[in-house]
């Protein structure tokens, strides 16, 4: 064999092999917490115009109006159960993912079927409405059921873990951060000496159901102790052990499990 063919066939199994690494780090950052991954997926973002505003990190809402109200609770956004108990969500995956990536995200559709009655499909012409997943400037969803074509963004870089997708998925199904649930004060002492100023509106506390569940500091809705900071410390400490660790889930809790069941009669 020449020498150009051996470097050739080197550089051709060098840059496979470098290519499968590049289609598996998406699951191997095991190291932070949702929250945490979806921080960093969404700073320093240059939204383009055809994007959502964005409250709360990665909260999709179509207006400025929204910001001060929870456009899902003051309207109905669960999405239908049919007469078999079980509620089906259809949804289209864009054809901006590689295989490998798609698998990720259906694993995270699949996931919700192994512990509730939601069962998400494959979307069909029939469909009025549906989820369509796609890789848009970097992680959000629109809480609850909007009607017609409804975009969840999972972006290639930074959003494509197995807990990213359940957050926004859940957002989708209606739910909110755990932060900001009504009684959020009784749980989190929210610092905004230490929040940047553009972003202390992300904490403000929404008329949440809480489904008869107490405040859930493992939640996939929770962020971290450092959300939003302006001078790295603190945004946020639970009360009143301010040493609870939270903020750290890398998937959906038990109490985020019993919530979904109870809001849609699982």
């Amino acid at each position: 064999m020449s020498v150009f063919r051996f470097s050739a066939l080197a550089l051709l199994l060098l840059s496979a092999c470098c290519w499968a690494d590049n289609e598996e780090v998406a699951e191997e950052d095991s190291d932070l917490s949702v929250s945490e991954l979806l921080m960093r997926a969404n700073s320093n973002l240059v939204r383009s115009a055809d994007e959502p505003t964005l409250i709360e990190g990665d909260i999709a809402i179509d207006s400025e109006a929204e910001r001060n109200a929870d456009p899902c609770t003051s309207r109905g956004c669960k999405w239908g159960k049919w007469t078999d108990g079980n509620v089906y969500i259809p949804y289209y995956i864009t054809n901006h993912f590689s295989s490998r990536e798609k698998a990720i995200i259906t694993r995270g559709l699949e996931s919700f079927s192994s512990f509730s009655c939601i069962r998400f499909r494959p979307s069909r012409n029939t469909d009025r409405d549906w989820l369509s997943i796609e890789s848009r400037d970097g992680c959000y969803s629109f809480v609850g059921r909007r009607g017609g074509k409804q975009t969840v963004s999972l972006a290639r870089r930074g959003c494509l873990y197995h807990g990213t997708v359940q957050h926004e998925l859940l957002h989708a199904l209606g739910f909110n951060h755990e932060q900001t649930r009504s009684d959020r004060d009784n749980h989190i002492r929210v610092l905004l000496e230490n929040v940047q100023s553009s972003m202390q509106h992300n904490f403000r506390k929404i008329a949440t159901l809480n489904q008869g569940t107490s405040y859930d500091y493992n939640s996939v809705m929770q962020y971290h102790k450092y959300a939003f900071s302006k001078n790295n410390k603190p945004t946020m400490l639970p009360i009143p052990n301010s040493n609870v660790s939270f903020g750290n889930a890398k998937e959906m809790s038990r109490a985020d499990i019993a919530r979904l069941n109870t809001l849609y009669q699982c």
